[in-house]
C-alpha cells in the first residue's frame, strides 16, 4: 500500500503542476466521444432504450477501465510506479475547476455579462443567457462545490478503498466512466430512458463520497471557526437541491463560506451573509483545504494498511 499512497500524493502534485491537458486525446475526452456516438436516443426504439442504456453503460465502463486494469495487473512494479500517478490523474480534475471559475471571474471583471454567461455555460447545464452577474457566479461556484465530490473526492475515495485489493486505478476509472456517462445522459429530457442506468449508477457511486466530502468540509470549517454555520446549512439546506448527493458538499461550502447558491425557481442554499463576489475566494480555498485534508487521511490510511 506504500506505492498506492505514493501514487495518490504524486497524482495530486501532478494535477496542481499541469492541470488537465486541453487535448482531444485525453482519455476522458476520447471516452466522451464514444458515449456521444452511442448515446443518441434517436438510434433506438423507445421500448428498447432503457435496455440499450444498461447494456451500453456496462460495455462502456468496462472498455474505459480495461487499460487501467491491464496496467495495474500486469505492468512490472517499476513501470507501474511511474505510470500510476498519470493514470490516477486522468480520473479526477482539481485544478481545472479553479481554472473554469477563473474564466468566469475574468469575464465578469472585464464587464462582459455575455462572456461570463458563456463561461458559466461551460460548467452547468442550465440556460445561462438571462442570468445576472450574481447568478452567473452562483452557477460557477455551485459547480465547483458539487464537483468537489464528483470530480475530486469520489475518484480518490474509490482509489483508496480498492487499492488494498490491487484495484485502485481500476475502481477510479470505473467511477470516472460512471460519472461521465451521467453527465452526458442523466437528464429528464428525451435521454431519460437511455440514461436511466447512468443516472442511477452515478447516484450510488457518489452516495459515500458526497457525504465524506461534507464531513471533511465540516472539519475544515471547524478549523476555520465556521463549524456551526456550515453545520446549520447542512441540516437545513442539503435536501433543497434535486438529488440526494450534491446537496451535501454544496450546503457545507455555502454555510461555511457564508454565501448563497441560487438556481432561479429551483433552490436557494446558504445564508447569504456575503455576495459570491466577496466569498468566492473562500469557496476556492475551502475546496483546496478539503481536498488536502481528505488526501492526507487517505495517504495515512494506506500507509497504515501497509
Amino acid at each position: 500500500m506504500v506505492p498506492a499512497a505514493l501514487t495518490l500524493g504524486a497524482a495530486l502534485a501532478l494535477d496542481r503542476i499541469v492541470g488537465d491537458p486541453h487535448t482531444p486525446f485525453h482519455p476522458v475526452a476520447l471516452f466522451g466521444r464514444f458515449v456521444g456516438w452511442w448515446g443518441r436516443p434517436s438510434c433506438y426504439p423507445p421500448a428498447l432504450q432503457r435496455a440499450a442504456g444498461v447494456v451500453l453503460w456496462a460495455v462502456s465502463a468496462a472498455l474505459f477501465a480495461l487499460p487501467f486494469w491491464c496496467v495495474e495487473s500486469f505492468a512490472p512494479a517499476l513501470l507501474l510506479l511511474v505510470l500510476s500517478p498519470f493514470l490516477l490523474k486522468a480520473t479526477f480534475a482539481w485544478r481545472s475547476l479553479e481554472e473554469h471559475v477563473g474564466a468566469v471571474e475574468a469575464a465578469l471583471a472585464s464587464g462582459s455579462l455575455d462572456e461570463g454567461r458563456r463561461a458559466a455555460g461551460m460548467l452547468v447545464s442550465r440556460d445561462t443567457r438571462t442570468l445576472s452577474a450574481e447568478e452567473i457566479r452562483s452557477a460557477a461556484y455551485e459547480s465547483v462545490a458539487e464537483n468537489l465530490s464528483d470530480s475530486v473526492i469520489a475518484p480518490l475515495f474509490w482509489f483508496a478503498v480498492f487499492a488494498p485489493f490491487g484495484l485502485g486505478l481500476t475502481a477510479a476509472a470505473v467511477y470516472r466512466a460512471i460519472n461521465c456517462m451521467d453527465a452526458m445522459l442523466g437528464y429528464t429530457d428525451e435521454r431519460v430512458r437511455l440514461g436511466w442506468c447512468a443516472a442511477r449508477a452515478d447516484d450510488l457511486a457518489n452516495l459515500l463520497p458526497s457525504r465524506v466530502s461534507g464531513c471533511v468540509g465540516l472539519l475544515y470549517f471547524g478549523l476555520k471557526g465556521r463549524l456551526m454555520p456550515a453545520w446549520r446549512c447542512l441540516l437545513e439546506d442539503r435536501h433543497k437541491r434535486p438529488g440526494f448527493n450534491g446537496g451535501w458538499p454544496m450546503s457545507v461550502l455555502a454555510g461555511g463560506a457564508g454565501v448563497r447558491f441560487a438556481k432561479r425557481g429551483v433552490y436557494q442554499i446558504g445564508p447569504g451573509e456575503k455576495s459570491l463576489a466577496a466569498g468566492g475566494a473562500d469557496i476556492i480555498g475551502s475546496v483546496r483545504g478539503i481536498t488536502l485534508i481528505f488526501s492526507v487521511f487517505a495517504i495515512i490510511a494506506l500507509f497504515l494498511w501497509a
